[in-house]
């Protein structure tokens, strides 16, 4: 029988997600198990085993991974060398002269590639793509062995203007491959063929600071998915959406850099539309931190880069997704000032919060929630505890947030919670109000394993229309896994006025890069109903600094189309044109996208039940002060069409739903819960 089950699994700092699909019964089930931080892969396989003993039914793994961002987050990657153009050793160091502290005049960065693996050699190429100075590739096989015998597993070759003209570096590349001993080696030309010296550097830097980490991990997990025999396709997501295969992500692991993120955005989106919603902010909640993004008209904002941590900047095609330490494990704590703080410190999954009874003493909101009675100490989610400690949580809050402020165990647990809200809220409003959307028109979508216990107090903090709670928010992220497009990204700098553009050299770069990328496409082997190109231009008047992303549709553009797209694009960002300046094309980006089948999430609906059945009892919660009687349900067998008044907990395998007393809940014919004010 053919393969036909699909997993996706997303590994987080708490659990590890896991969702299963058999295309051929269109039957779904989903897991959450406790992440193994030593070594991922083991937590991974162990998920995978929970809910299907039989591996040779495995058609595909899509992995949504924090491998790479950890390592870049802790600066564990593998040690490094970079041999750079002479005078240019310090591109790192300088970035763009930015500071960690804004108004102050101290602060320190140490890059992730020490100074003293940073070793220069002649060569020179002139922005215009001119070679001045050829390079010399006896000092490059000179620094390659200078970089192996001061331990380096690692190497980038970054040339000034390489991507005008990458003759030197693939000279170099070729010499410092006969002799380094491992395939990680990293050229900025392979990675980031664009403008701008110093975030080139950087992401080529961290790729090959990446590569050992990640191919080392790849390399385990397939070998534990093989011994347990599945024989179908390991595929892991991008940070831009998208899916690639093992071979790929091993050689450019700076694209994962927000993998799992990444794959719960994908999913909001296709939620969302089926549900019909077209604008929804995204709230992602786990045990460590809340990532939000924006869905506007049905799409996810792209960014061209981000910045993992100050002075670490990665730029590379990603969801813009912004994320704050305020997960359900992170830390409160009174400051210096007598302030009650949340996060960034998370207790994650070992030894986790106080609740968890595995010997941590310091408060989270995880405890808050256990002691205001919102989440069940008798049914904690992911099968890691029987039972969930609420003393040992009153003691964590007692000690470290009740008598330091004065305040009783539950007002102290009531703070916490509301200063983890505002927190939240903050992120939302700085992807929507400040960016200039009417919060009205969105919905909140919060998912990952926390983020539906607070979802009410944050549409109602950011004056949000609704909330839409998916049918199983605690795996959302594995989902997007399992639904994630075949995607791959081109980008190559042009640096000419339009009037100047030879428009026929653009239509041929556009059609090597649609060829190159179906060929990957199609190379991973993965079902798919069809492959597109997606064209766009970063473009500005002469003189501006900063670009506009100009989507165009033909791939044989000429210049009175540029124009048209650009004017058009400008017009609706600025609200007018700058007539008699004349327009600038800097990058040209290329998305091939392969678009693998879609789950009918219809199929996820509730069959049948009722209201009353659902509910399983009441138990006192914690609200504004005083103990409400409320309701409990399970989740997952109220019909289609049920209506839930809060107050109301709402109780499933991977996580829980607060309605709280002045709103309402109904659930859609996807089994999604569309809570609103009464």
């Amino acid at each position: 029988m053919k393969p036909s089950l699909v997993v996706g699994v997303d590994v987080g700092g708490t659990f590890t997600d896991l969702f299963f699909f058999d295309e051929a019964t269109g039957l779904a089930q989903t897991r959450k198990v406790p992440s193994t931080r030593g070594d991922q892969s083991i937590g991974f396989v162990a998920g995978i085993k929970s809910g299907e003993a039989d591996f040779a039914r495995i058609a595909a793994v899509v992995h949504g991974t924090t491998v790479g961002t950890n390592a870049l987050l802790e600066r564990k990657g593998a040690r490094t060398g970079v041999i750079m153009t002479n005078g240019f050793r310090d591109v790192l160091e300088m970035r763009r002269r930015d500071r960690r502290q804004t108004w102050g005049l101290w602060g320190e960065f140490v890059p992730a590639i020490p100074r003293d693996l940073r070793l220069e050699v002649p060569e020179r190429t002139l922005a215009d793509g001119t070679v001045r100075e050829t390079v010399d590739l006896a000092a490059v096989e000179a620094a390659a062995r200078q970089l192996l015998a001061g331990g380096a597993e690692a190497v980038a070759i970054v040339f000034i203007n390489a991507y005008a003209n990458d003759a030197n570096e693939r000279a170099a590349l070729a010499a410092v491959r006969k002799v380094w001993p491992n395939p990680y080696v990293t050229a900025s030309h392979e990675i980031l063929p664009e403008i701008r010296e110093f975030e080139r550097a950087s992401t080529a830097s961290l790729n090959a600071y990446l590569q050992p980490v990640v191919a080392s991990y790849l390399s385990r997990l397939d070998k534990r998915l093989v011994e347990g025999g599945a024989k179908g396709q390991l595929l892991i997501v991008q940070s831009n959406g998208g899916v690639m295969s093992v071979e790929t992500a091993a050689r450019l692991p700076i694209r994962t850099a927000l993998s799992g993120p990444a794959a719960g955005v994908i999913a909001a989106a296709h939620i969302a539309k089926s549900a019909g919603f077209a604008d929804v902010l995204t709230g992602d909640m786990g045990g460590t931190s809340f990532d939000v993004a924006l869905i506007a008209d049905g799409k996810a904002a792209l960014a061209a880069q981000t910045t993992i941590e100050f002075g670490m900047v990665v730029r590379t095609p990603m969801i813009e997704i912004t994320t704050i330490g305020a997960g359900g494990g992170s830390i409160a704590w009174v400051d210096r000032g007598g302030l009650l703080q949340i996060g960034p410190e998370s207790a994650g999954s070992d030894p986790g919060p106080a609740a968890y009874g595995l010997g941590a003493t310091r408060p989270t909101v995880t405890d808050a929630n256990v002691v205001m009675g919102r989440i069940n100490a008798a049914r904690p989610i992911g099968g890691k505890l029987a039972s969930l400690d609420i003393d040992a949580a009153k003691r964590a809050i007692d000690t470290h947030v009740a008598a330091p402020l004065g305040l009783s165990t539950l007002a102290a647990a009531e703070a916490i919670a509301r200063v983890a809200n505002s927190r939240m809220a903050g992120a939302l409003r700085l992807v929507s109000i400040e960016r200039g959307h009417d919060p009205q028109r969105f919905a909140l979508m919060p998912f990952g394993g926390a983020g539906a216990l607070h979802a009410g107090a944050l549409m109602k903090e950011t004056g949000l229309g609704a909330t839409l709670v998916p049918r199983f928010p605690g795996v959302t992220s594995a989902l997007g896994c399992v639904i994630a497009d075949m995607r791959h990204d081109f980008v190559r700098t042009v640096n000419r006025p339009l009037g100047a553009l030879d428009t026929e050299a653009l239509g041929k770069a556009i059609a090597e890069y649609a060829a190159e990328g179906e060929r990957l496409v199609r190379a991973a082997g993965v079902e798919l109903e069809a492959i597109a190109s997606e064209i766009e231009l970063d473009m500005s008047y002469v003189g501006q600094t900063h670009t506009l992303a100009v989507p165009l549709a033909n791939p044989k553009p000429d210049a009175a189309a540029i124009r048209a797209a650009f004017e058009k694009a400008y017009k609706a960002a600025f609200g007018r044109l700058l007539e008699g300046i004349e327009m600038r094309v800097l990058t040209l980006r290329v998305a091939v996208v392969g678009k693998r089948p879609k789950i009918d999430l219809a199929r996820l609906a509730p069959q049948g039940g009722s209201v009353a059945a659902a509910k399983t009892g009441t138990r006192p919660v914690w609200f504004d002060g005083a103990w409400a009687d409320t309701a409990i349900y399970d989740r997952l067998a109220l019909p289609i069409d049920a209506r839930i008044e809060g107050p109301a907990i709402l109780e499933q395998p991977d996580a829980t739903t607060v309605i709280e007393p002045d709103l309402a809940a109904t659930v859609d014919r996807f089994g999604n819960l569309i809570v609103r004010r009464r």
